[in-house]
């Protein structure tokens, strides 16, 4: 794996959340090398769109064509639902990337929605239903929203008062299509890329042992685990960049 200072981090938010959910983690990486590319999906907040186009497709397409001008390695970084599309853009573009990490993400095996992880925990696990039951629904099912409330009780439980007060007014409508995704990917393409994985150990939305069933799912994973919430990347930017920097330079280490 190369060094840091040749490799483009390609920060992948998860949903309702959007490019600014990566500002306290980008200039960490600035600072150990790596270029950073954080932007804002379709299907979310101001790019919402028409939620009937959203989908999983729609978000590689989107990320492929920004990096259609790039010659560095990839590093592609994946925050919760973001974490399925770091996925499907690995198998696209697998020979441009030289790892995948998740953050507290959705390390999924190829085929498998998120929903179908969390429906078979969740009578063992109830609190493995993190988010749902807090969503509002409009555009007949098609958007959700997360209020306030449950924005810092769910994802924000970590951080200082005026921290989330700052976070939680720009968290956004998610188009379902662009929410509710399975990657599909094979062995030959995505499935032979080193990956990271950083649990997040206080996580309420997606729970502990929903990250530790994901991580037996798709075994491999190098792991780090940090005593965050759900959001490490605003929680403890500095120790994310840590552990990302870390997995390159054990890729690069010679065997």
């Amino acid at each position: 794996m190369p060094e840091p200072q040749s490799i483009t981090a390609v920060l992948i938010h998860g949903a309702w959340a959007g490019g600014w959910v990566w500002d306290s983690l980008t200039p960490c990486l600035e600072e150990r090398g790596f270029r950073v590319l954080a932007p804002d999906l379709p299907g979310c907040g101001p790019r919402l769109g028409d939620p009937a186009d959203a989908s999983i497709d729609q978000c590689v397409a989107d990320l492929m064509n920004q990096l259609a001008n790039s010659e560095r390695p990839l590093l592609l970084v994946g925050h919760s639902g973001g974490g399925a599309i770091a996925t499907q853009l690995a198998e696209a573009i697998c020979e441009r990337v030289v790892g995948v990490a998740y953050l507290a993400g959705m390390m999924l095996p190829s085929g498998t929605g998120f929903g179908e992880v969390v429906a078979e925990m969740v009578e063992e696990y109830p609190e493995a239903s993190g988010i749902g039951p807090f969503l509002q629904w409009e555009a007949r099912g098609q958007v959700s929203r997360v209020p306030g409330p449950a924005i810092r009780e769910v994802f924000l439980q970590d951080v200082s008062e005026s921290i989330a007060a700052g976070a939680i007014p720009r968290f956004g409508p998610q188009a379902e299509g662009s929410r509710a995704l399975a990657p599909y990917w094979t062995e030959e393409r995505f499935g032979h890329l080193p990956r990271l994985y950083v649990e997040a150990l206080q996580d309420r939305s997606v729970v502990l042992p929903v990250q530790r069933r994901m991580q037996a799912l798709v075994p491999g994973a190098r792991v780090v685990s940090l005593d965050t919430g759900h959001v490490p990347q605003v929680a403890a930017p500095e120790a994310v960049a840590d552990a990302l920097s870390g997995f390159v330079a054990e890729q690069a280490a010679p065997a």
